[in-house]
């Protein structure tokens, strides 16, 4: 298990002290990211051979909404290693140690200069360090679309302060995006998005949307195709 401390900063809040989803989802990435310098044989693996995990899927269940000034933890721990796939959880808890929100994740291991799945050596999967699966609620990784026909709505850029080191839109991009799409008194509890075909700088993002017994799903959609599918209940 690997952890870095928060603060809900004025940064990190709305406009009712409550601590963003959007922030939620860039302090999970944050630690997941800086994670890999507690697993020596991995992070070396990385940097020699030119990888990285990107993000397929990740599930939020929202327990407690922080506020303003309050001070967290994120922790982050793998559970499962394939050679293909990594399965972790993050959970952010608040200074008693009680869980804010819970997470569970799947990432793909990805050669950068081919952009294609490159398999883990057994060595490095053998090396990581394991912790027990977190309880909750493991839904279904893959999302799927209610029947109704989708609403489109106005296409969004993808810009400069969108793009990560690996050179696409980081992953919390994708959640701040449709925030903005939801109706603005709509609180999620439990949040799944599935990432298809990475955005990068100059594409523009149609978001989709449809409502089915209270849950909101939603597609950004690129000229390439579907780049991120995402469930807001």
């Amino acid at each position: 298990m690997y952890k870095i401390t928060e603060v809900c900063t004025p940064t990190k809040v709305d406009k009712n002290s409550n601590l963003k989803l959007f922030s939620v989802f860039q302090m999970m990435n944050d630690c997941d990211d800086m994670w890999l310098d507690s697993e020596p044989a991995a992070k070396h693996c990385f940097i020699t051979e030119h990888r990285a995990q990107l993000l397929a899927s990740r599930q939020v269940e929202v327990v407690r909404i922080p506020k303003l000034k309050e001070k967290l933890s994120v922790e982050t721990s793998v559970f499962d290693c394939k050679e293909l796939y990594g399965f972790r959880n993050d959970v952010i808890r608040d200074e008693k140690g009680e869980p804010c929100y819970i997470s569970w994740s799947m990432g793909a291991f990805i050669d950068m200069e081919t952009g294609k799945l490159k398999k883990l050596p057994e060595n490095v999967i053998n090396s990581l360090k394991y912790d027990e699966k977190l309880p909750m609620e493991y839904k279904e990784r893959r999302i799927h679309l209610p029947k109704k026909a989708m609403t489109a709505l106005a296409p969004v850029a993808v810009t400069r302060n969108d793009i990560d080191y690996n050179q696409h839109m980081n992953n919390s991009h994708y959640i701040r995006i449709a925030l903005e799409q939801l109706p603005e008194q709509f609180s999620p509890k439990s949040i799944r998005i599935e990432y298809k075909i990475p955005a990068k700088l100059g594409d523009t993002l149609t978001p989709n949307i449809v409502e089915e017994d209270a849950i909101y799903y939603m597609t950004l959609v690129s000229e390439k195709g579907i780049c991120a599918i995402m469930e807001f209940a």
